[in-house]
């Protein structure tokens, strides 16, 4: 790579770092400012002022701010998430399984989505102002109109309810088979394949007509190849960029938008670690989530724009 090229490429890495730092601070503060006391939640109302302010000084809550940040930062920064204040359980510990629960599902709905857009972008340009192209157009921006809740609820109802074909509910743990994970979490991965395919859809398609206008592309259809082959061996290959970079897009989606999905489903992963310590005012627990989930979206933002950098050809080929 030349010069200008991994200028560029550092550039990104640095700034998705400056992203992440300046997010920690977002989310500390954020949490500073919830209402109510911690310790009051953990040891109740009925605790005696001489509880609340042990387990205040016990929990550090009394140093400055600015002090319990750079204690958080530093546990972050040597891989130590700190301790629930619920439980007493290690948060590395209990998230690593809720981790690789959410990047199962995750993973699942992008083996689905992403090939299913891709080829559906190529037909509906393939078939454009046709009966196939509006019919995937009107079918997948159905989709995306309806809310994640509602469509999971829908499915419950008439899949899991009244069809009995998938469990309603997506529980998943490790004594299972592969097949029997797949057979749990069919509904939630339906749901999040249905939420990405229309953008994905509708990216893939746009990127495609755009690269159709070029003055080559008319070439090669002015020398008699079909217009399968045109947009297949020329349309595609040029138009990969953006449609890497809306993927990339909707996979940090698939990773930290699975909040409300999981909650549906009642599904073991990091949506629903969060959303119960919430409810709990579990501070550390919240801020693990947080920072995780925006380290997971800033990676992987900052991934489509390395790769949009590498995909240029003017940048890998200067004059």
């Amino acid at each position: 790579m030349n010069a200008s090229l991994l200028k560029l490429v550092a550039q990104r890495l640095a700034l998705g770092l400056m992203l992440i730092f300046f997010v920690s601070i977002l989310i500390f503060a954020g949490t500073q400012m919830l209402p109510g006391d911690v310790a009051q939640a953990i040891l109740g109302q009925s605790a005696t002022p001489e509880a609340l302010a042990n387990l205040r000084a016990e929990l550090g809550l009394n140093a400055p701010v600015y002090q319990r940040y750079l204690s958080w930062l530093v546990g972050l920064l040597h891989g130590d998430l700190g301790t629930s204040l619920t439980n007493g359980q290690n948060i590395a510990t209990a998230i690593e399984g809720r981790l690789s629960n959410t990047l199962f599902l995750a993973g699942c709905a992008a083996i689905i989505s992403v090939p299913l857009a891709i080829i559906l972008g190529l037909v509906s340009v393939l078939y454009r102002n046709r009966w196939p192209d509006k019919l995937i157009s009107t079918i997948t921006l159905a989709s995306i109109s309806v809310p994640e809740f509602m469509l999971s609820y829908i499915l419950i109802f008439y899949i899991g309810v009244q069809l009995g074909w998938a469990p309603s509910v997506a529980m998943i743990n490790s004594n299972m088979s592969f097949f029997a994970k797949l057979h749990a979490i069919a509904l939630p991965v339906t749901v999040l394949v249905m939420v990405v395919l229309a953008h994905m859809m509708r990216m893939t398609r746009a990127a495609l007509l755009n690269v159709m206008q070029s003055a080559y592309i008319e070439t090669a259809e002015l020398n008699g190849l079909s217009r399968f082959k045109v947009i297949w061996r020329h349309a595609f290959p040029n138009a990969i960029a953006p449609i890497v970079n809306v993927v990339m897009l909707n996979m940090a989606y698939l990773v930290v938008g699975v909040v409300v999905v999981e909650v549906v489903f009642v599904y073991p992963g990091m949506g629903q670690y969060l959303v119960d310590h919430v409810a709990k005012r579990d501070v550390p627990v919240v801020q693990a989530c947080g920072i995780i989930f925006a380290a997971v979206y800033i990676s992987l933002n900052m991934l489509a724009d390395i790769f949009s950098i590498l995909a240029n050809p003017r940048l890998r080929h200067p004059r």
